[in-house]
């Protein structure tokens, strides 16, 4: 049942919107606050006035009892002095009403009741109740008199149900006016408070309908305008992505083009040369052309290849393996030996385990090498360290100008000597990405003339 009526007033709100929601939920609140109120100053007000009659009646019985009163006075109409004032009094005698009944015995019938008479015989120090005389309340209050009597006094609660009836109206229109006032002052509240809510509504609806990333002002210092500051960070890191992307492809474009160029030019030139006898190559030639065309593929593979790499963005796998570092530089090594037989590697490892990707940290590690390798003199060294969780590799070339140093690990950014050399400025931003997808830094460190170390570190595994 109750479970009923929660889904049947959850599809009625639900078709409201959150302002409306939130004015009906304080009017209600409101309302209940009101009604509870109200009926406690009712019921409160209500018992002190019958209280506060109660206890005029027993003094002016008591007092009634000490003047002596008695039977006959009572019956004489023309001493009944408690008349003039309201107050009708009887006496209760040997299980008989006594007293003036002004020709109308059989209303007071009801005032001999159980309490009057065991008030009467002493059982009861004093009673009182209200009874129905004529369609008007009465306060019918007794106290001990003589031996075996109880005097009996009777007022009208006219009036008292007259201010109650009074005090009722008002508490109603009260209540009324401050549910009225608490809708009206919920919807104000609602509509002004929820204001940043809508801004924000509209603000993606406008991200979404014309893709546009501006942030949106941000007013005060609550809860809605941090959130507004939250929806402002996430924009302009949506943008910044964006702007990256749009960065990517601008530059894996620009250089694609150089390659894709390259073996336009040698595949139409040997097209060229088999369609026209008198163009025909020399085997020299042709060996000299095909020879261009496996460096641009190959340059293009790798580019490829680190493009891939870099697009990607998702976070390291949930189940990363323990490996040890030493296992994968020294597979890099005898990978970079291979491709390049005129620089001699001087490695010295120390064991050093890690939670992470082994492919991704051999490509690091390989590229690194490759960047020294490509750089070194003929016959030159490269040091490969390993202590600690510290990798460096050290060259003996040139070394790389001040101005470059922060820009190393960039995407695409190669320097003035670099760009006469087969590579895409890709290399460099892989070690990096590696580095911090494992928890680890990469750092450069380079003079003219002196060469260059590059340094990772990786934290070690724990248990």
């Amino acid at each position: 049942m109750i479970e009923s009526g929660h889904r049947a007033l959850q599809k009625v709100t639900g078709r409201m919107s959150l302002a409306l929601r939130v004015a009906v939920l304080t009017t209600g609140a409101v309302a209940m606050t009101l009604g509870m109120v109200s009926a406690v100053v009712f019921v409160t007000v209500r018992a002190e006035f019958t209280s506060s009659l109660d206890d005029s009646m027993i003094r002016r019985a008591n007092a009634a009892v000490g003047s002596g009163i008695d039977a006959p006075l009572l019956s004489d109409p023309s001493t009944n002095a408690l008349a003039y004032i309201g107050i009708q009094p009887f006496l209760v005698q040997s299980g008989k009403l006594i007293g003036n009944f002004q020709n109308s015995p059989d209303q007071y019938a009801q005032l001999k009741g159980y309490r009057e008479l065991e008030v009467s015989i002493g059982e009861r120090k004093y009673s009182a109740r209200t009874v129905m005389i004529r369609g008007v309340p009465h306060r019918v209050v007794a106290v001990p008199a003589n031996k075996g009597q109880a005097l009996v006094l009777v007022q009208s609660m006219e009036s008292n149900r007259d201010a109650l009836e009074r005090l009722k109206i008002i508490l109603l229109l009260a209540s009324t006016a401050g549910v009225v006032l608490a809708g009206i002052a919920g919807w104000a509240v609602a509509a002004n408070g929820l204001r940043p809510v809508r801004r924000l509504t509209e603000a993606t609806e406008h991200v979404a309908r014309t893709t546009d990333l501006t942030p949106i002002e941000v007013t005060g210092r609550d809860e809605l305008a941090r959130l507004t500051t939250s929806f402002n960070a996430m924009l302009v890191a949506l943008d910044a992505s964006q702007e990256r992307q749009r960065q990517l492809v601008a530059d894996a474009g620009h250089e694609l083009r150089t390659p894709l160029t390259s073996l336009r030019t040698n595949i139409e030139l040997i097209g060229q040369a088999a369609d026209t006898t008198e163009r025909s190559l020399t085997d020299e030639q042709r060996h000299e052309i095909m020879d261009d065309v496996r460096a641009q593929l190959e340059e293009l593979t790798t580019l490829v290849g680190d493009l891939v790499e870099l697009a990607r963005d998702e976070p390291m796998s949930r189940d990363p393996a323990p490996l040890d570092l030493a296992d994968v530089v020294t597979h890099a090594v005898d990978r970079v030996r291979l491709r390049a037989q005129d620089a001699r590697i001087d490695v010295d490892l120390s064991p050093w385990m890690v939670i992470g990707e082994p492919q991704l940290l051999e490509r690091a590690v390989t590229n690194l090498l490759d960047n020294a390798a490509k750089w070194s003199p003929p016959e030159g060294e490269i040091r490969v360290r390993l202590a600690d969780g510290v990798l460096t590799v050290a060259d003996e070339g040139e070394g790389i100008n001040a101005d470059d140093l922060p820009h190393i690990f960039d995407r695409f950014y190669r320097s003035s000597e670099a760009r006469t050399l087969p590579g895409s400025g890709l290399g460099l931003s892989i070690v990096k990405r590696a580095a911090e997808r494992h928890g680890g830094t990469v750092e450069v460190a380079s003079e003219r003339g002196e060469g260059t170390t590059f340094t990772l570190r990786l934290p070690e595994a724990t248990a």
